[in-house]
């Protein structure tokens, strides 16, 4: 159920969003190198690409190892280009090497914890108690719009049909913010 000042919000947000999109990955980092789009290996990048790529502007894609300084200048460079939203797959998991969410977390100026919530809650309706290890973030960094996702291909369908159709709405506010 909707609110009317969401639908108003809806009505008046921008509909024409950059977006851009980073892939953590080690082993396809060290295959591919740099890349202007998903290679063939990344799944999930290319979910994420031609998803948005119907509804937005895709204006960038990186593909880069489980780094941290490597995600914080690619995050900065995608801005530099302009993207206002940024989507990341993988790098989400528990391990030593899944920085991703830490990374993310240090650079929010806030963080929409429902997001990871829904999606949280989501997983937990198709896998069960093993959605425990699920890890998936949103906030606002630099006036742009991170959403960060796990790697695997199920995932990055699941983090797109929660958030794809709200992203206007969020940009508005995002400006909203930026003008303040």
């Amino acid at each position: 159920m909707r609110s009317r000042t969401m639908e108003e919000h809806r009505r008046i947000a921008p509909s024409m969003i950059k977006c851009a999109i980073i892939t953590l990955s080690d082993s396809q980092s060290r295959e591919h190198g740099t890349v202007e789009k998903p290679p063939s290996t990344d799944i999930s990048g290319k979910i994420l690409y031609e998803n948005l790529k119907d509804k937005y502007q895709v204006i960038g894609y990186k593909l880069i190892g489980d780094d941290p300084e490597n995600l914080i200048e690619a995050v900065n460079d995608m801005i530099r280009k302009g993207a206002m939203v940024i989507f990341t797959t993988g790098g989400t998991g528990i391990s030593k090497k899944d920085i991703t969410i830490e990374t993310l977390r240090g650079l929010f100026e806030k963080e929409l914890e429902g997001f990871g919530e829904i999606f949280r809650y989501e997983s937990y309706k198709e896998l069960g108690a093993g959605a425990i290890l699920t890890r998936a973030t949103a906030g606002i960094y630099k006036d742009s719009f991170i959403i960060a996702l796990p790697g695997s291909p199920n995932a990055v369908k699941m983090g797109l049909n929660i958030i794809i159709d709200e992203l206007g709405h969020i940009i508005k506010h995002v400006k909203e913010h930026q003008n303040r």
